[in-house]
């Protein structure tokens, strides 16, 4: 059976995949470790090592950048790509500063205080977030650590360029993001679909940067939809 494996993102665990791996139950389903990597190849080759065999690849903010990775590395390894409120560019200019601004922040803050600053800017812009998402994704970020929150940081700082590799990629590809998610907007998604034009793109009203925890619902259905279409298409390949 073809594993999903679901990648979370920056300082993010399974809470993330909640909903989905409800929808998905049944199914081969894991989520990623990708807690003690200190670059996002080092994630997605330690991913790979430890997931044999074929892979269905969903990723979620960071996790979507390890995914495409993955994609890179091990294109025949995978059956599909799923990516989330996600983008493909390298450092931006100006970049820098703030990143390394949010590690000392968490370090002398502690994870609280670092939770209470930057979950608000992920939610939907607009929107009076739910108090239960909230309290759900702040106790996640609390189970982190700040050690953990610089190494992400700091593979994020290093990111590659994946529009670069990206576009050699032709296997099934669902693009997920909020409407109102204004730290992975709407266009950054058309940019991957621009380079892959297969890619199926799905566009989730009143859900920001946390799409998959603000509308689990939505997002489950889209993705054991697809889920199912692989299986499909794979077994009539087969046949």
């Amino acid at each position: 059976m073809t594993r999903i494996l679901l990648i979370p993102g920056l300082i993010c665990d399974g809470h993330v995949w909640k909903g989905c791996l409800q929808a998905l139950a049944g199914n081969d389903v894991a989520v990623a470790d990708v807690s003690t990597q200190t670059s996002l190849t080092d994630m997605a080759e330690d991913l790979l090592a430890n997931h044999p065999g074929d892979l269905i690849v969903a990723g979620h903010s960071m996790g979507g950048r390890v995914a495409m990775e993955m994609a890179r590395i091990a294109p025949d390894r995978l059956c599909g790509l799923a990516l989330l409120n996600t983008g493909m560019a390298p450092l931006k200019e100006g970049e820098l500063p703030k990143r390394e601004a949010i590690i000392a922040f968490a370090h002398d803050k502690g994870m609280a205080a670092l939770a209470d600053h930057w979950l608000p800017g992920m939610m939907a812009a607009g929107i009076t977030p739910d108090p239960g998402v909230m309290a759900g994704l702040r106790a996640m970020v609390c189970r982190m650590s700040a050690a953990q929150h610089e190494r992400q940081i700091r593979a994020l700082i290093g990111r590659p360029d994946a529009a670069l590799s990206l576009g050699a990629w032709a296997g099934p590809m669902l693009l997920i993001t909020g409407r109102q998610d204004i730290w992975s907007p709407i266009a950054q998604h058309e940019a991957i679909a621009a380079l892959c034009p297969q890619a199926r793109l799905a566009i989730i009203e009143e859900a920001g940067h946390f799409a998959p925890v603000e509308q689990p619902a939505q997002v489950a259905a889209l993705i054991s939809d697809w889920v199912r279409e692989i299986a499909h298409q794979t077994q009539e390949v087969l046949q």
